[in-house]
């Protein structure tokens, strides 16, 4: 289940608002430009379903996105629990970071954590199955798989080297929670 909690930057431990409601959180990323939405599948894709199968259940939303953003390359990035290299993949985008490119997902399957710091708060995002998130360039964040990562989602670009993590040296990302799959669901 998708989920935000939103934080004073200061009070970690003690969230203002959290909410599992699509609108809800629609509303209030909406207000620090982060567009979130959920997708429906034209058909159901299983983890391990081809580039072109996952394509295929999503053809409208991806072409209408593209269509509106001038997106120029649209890929699948998938890893599984068994990954040997699950820790480093974990690892890279753990700490605050921005990229000189708007970071857009859609969570085909599983889920992972975007954790947003913006204006002196943190917004904590879980993303799930048919979550669609836009997150602007330059915009403060880290991205948690968790432990155990199990996700497909679909990346969109416009140029694929703007998405380099530029990494801040801050260690705000250490002072709230990581994602653990089970509070998600």
């Amino acid at each position: 289940m998708s989920r935000l909690r939103i934080y004073d930057e200061g009070q970690p431990d003690n969230p203002i608002l959290t909410t599992a409601d699509a609108a809800e959180i629609a509303s209030e990323l909406d207000r620090i430009g982060v567009r979130f939405e959920q997708w429906q599948p034209r058909a159901d894709v299983q983890p391990g379903a081809s580039q072109e199968e996952i394509f295929a259940a999503f053809r409208e939303d991806i072409d209408r996105v593209v269509a509106e953003h001038g997106f120029t390359t649209v890929d699948v990035a998938s890893i599984a629990p068994d990954n040997p290299n699950r820790e480093a993949a974990r690892a890279k985008f753990l700490d605050e970071h921005f990229h000189i490119e708007d970071e857009v997902r859609l969570f085909v399957a599983g889920a992972g954590q975007f954790t947003l710091h913006v204006e002196g708060r943190v917004y904590e995002v879980v993303c799930t199955k048919g979550d669609y998130i836009a997150v602007p360039d330059r915009t403060l964040h880290w991205f948690d798989m968790g432990a155990e990562p199990a996700f497909v989602a679909i990346r969109f670009f416009k140029d694929p080297e703007g998405w380099v993590g530029h990494f801040t040296g801050t260690d705000w990302a250490t002072k709230f929670p990581r994602y653990e799959p089970e509070s998600a669901a």
